[in-house]
């Protein structure tokens, strides 16, 4: 069972994701700002395998998310620290800008409104890539991204 936290402002759309997820075998975490997001990945013992992250938040920006993250969940930094870090798709309104895409370099990228089956898809490429090969760090473009 692959652990998630999705991390998404919008109370409907959070909903259906996670009921989505929940229903394919996911134990699903949820925040609505960088704030809860932050307490969430504080209070897990156990490292998330994937982030889902809208870029636009009410508190700060998604970004800022993976720039909290526990030494334990490294976010960014040299190769062999994003290896450890979880797996990030983010999520956004419109395409996200370059510098914070280079930055973070996330597994994949949504942009709204996508097919929930597009999402699946994505997280099975992205969580199947890390199992088989742990050290990668490859971005996964999806849905609304060229």
């Amino acid at each position: 069972m692959y652990r998630a936290l999705l991390v998404e402002d919008d109370a409907p759309l959070r909903r259906i994701i996670a009921l989505n997820l929940r229903r394919r075998g996911y134990d699903v975490a949820e925040a609505d700002s960088v704030a809860s997001a932050d307490a969430a990945l504080a209070a897990e013992a156990q490292p998330f395998d994937v982030i889902l992250l809208d870029v636009n938040l009410p508190d700060m920006t998604g970004w800022d998310v993976l720039r909290h993250l526990p030494d334990s969940n490294l976010a960014h930094g040299p190769p062999e620290s994003r290896a450890r870090r979880p797996a990030v798709i983010s999520i956004a309104a419109m395409q996200p800008v370059q510098t914070p895409l280079d930055e973070f370099q996330p597994d994949g990228v949504l942009v709204k409104p996508f097919p929930i089956d597009v999402l699946v898809r994505l997280l099975d490429r992205v969580l199947t890539r890390r199992q088989s090969a742990p050290d990668a760090t490859r971005h996964e473009p999806a849905h609304g991204v060229q």
